[in-house]
């Protein structure tokens, strides 16, 4: 991917630390990609535009929110809301600007955490989208497939495959799409290692046919360097100056949601930076990262950032999905 970084020097770096560096990891930035993005998603009082408790034209609330812009301009967001029947339902909106959204599908009860990737180069369905989703009972990943853009909106699938679970009899989920080639679709994901705490897999699903996965114990270490002794979970990837970046959620303490930290973790170093994410009413807990470049509403490169503000150690006003972009 071409990069969509300015030329010149980089700006500084934000302050990572909240505390004492724990030992193992470091105080310096991992590398210049993970510093670069840190200079991007550290302030939101610094964004072109941002939105708090985002939410779609039915008043659901966008949690989890993953976007991305279609080649007409139009932007789509998967995620999650829990209804009166207490229980998670996905559902896909669309939005010319970024702040106001059309609820266009509920994807059914017990689907959360989605992602939703473009297939343009027609890996396997050729100009669709790939979606994935936790799956419950059973908490498990189900992955579909949409021939084109109308058949998403409308939510039909031209081909569905639900995962087995194999590294964990309890639960496997949170997945992020990475790629789309051949036929083959790689994703990452979490599963509840020893059925006590989230950790991370990778994934591959071969012709909606065939699925593999295995433990990420790489990234699972780099974030445990920094002190993450609950979950490891929902994590985005991304390409910033041509380096492969993973925007990654890892939580402090078990039960403890506003233990919630962002991590940018380098996979060519296999370290992560801890970023401190400012909000402008000072919240403190982040959960379900994502990162997009996209052309923003006044049609300038950006990077945009969605994290979840739970509401424990969240600002008046900010709990709930927040959705902020900067111009590159």
């Amino acid at each position: 991917m071409r990069s969509l970084l300015r030329s010149g020097h980089l700006v500084a770096l934000l302050v990572v630390l909240v505390t004492a560096v724990p030992p193992g990891a470091s105080a310096e930035p991992v590398s210049a990609a993970t510093a670069r993005l840190a200079s991007l998603v550290g302030d939101v009082r610094d964004a072109d535009g941002f939105v708090y408790d985002l939410r779609d034209d039915t008043g659901r609330t966008m949690d989890t929110a993953q976007i991305i812009r279609t080649q007409d301009g139009t932007y789509l967001a998967v995620y999650h809301s829990t209804l009166a029947d207490g229980r998670f339902h996905s559902a896909v909106a669309t939005s010319t600007d970024l702040r106001t959204w059309t609820r266009r599908h509920d994807f059914g009860a017990g689907t959360s955490q989605p992602t939703l990737a473009a297939d343009g180069a027609g890996g396997y369905v050729a100009g669709g989208y790939l979606l994935a989703y936790e799956k419950d009972p059973d908490n498990h990943i189900a992955v579909r497939g949409y021939a084109d853009l109308d058949a998403l909106l409308a939510g039909k699938p031209a081909h569905a495959y639900d995962a087995p679970r194999t590294l964990s009899r309890c639960a496997e989920g949170t997945p992020d799409i990475t790629s789309v080639h051949d036929g083959t679709v790689e994703l990452t994901g979490h599963y509840r290692a020893q059925c006590d705490t989230d950790r991370q897999l990778r994934a591959t699903l071969r012709d909606f046919t065939t699925w593999h996965a295995e433990p990420d114990q790489r990234l699972d270490r780099a974030l445990e360097a920094w002190g993450t002794g609950g979950n490891i979970g929902d994590r985005s990837s991304l390409e910033l100056g041509g380096s492969e970046l993973v925007l990654i959620e890892g939580q402090r303490w078990r039960e403890d949601f506003g233990s919630w930290r962002t991590y940018a973790y380098d996979p060519a170093t296999g370290r992560a930076d801890r970023l401190t994410l400012r909000t402008h009413g000072a919240s403190q807990a982040f959960a379900n990262p994502s990162a997009t470049l996209l052309t923003d509403p006044d049609g300038h490169p950006a990077l945009l950032v969605s994290v979840f503000v739970p509401g424990e150690g969240a600002a008046p006003g900010e709990a709930g999905q927040l959705v902020y972009w900067r111009e590159l």
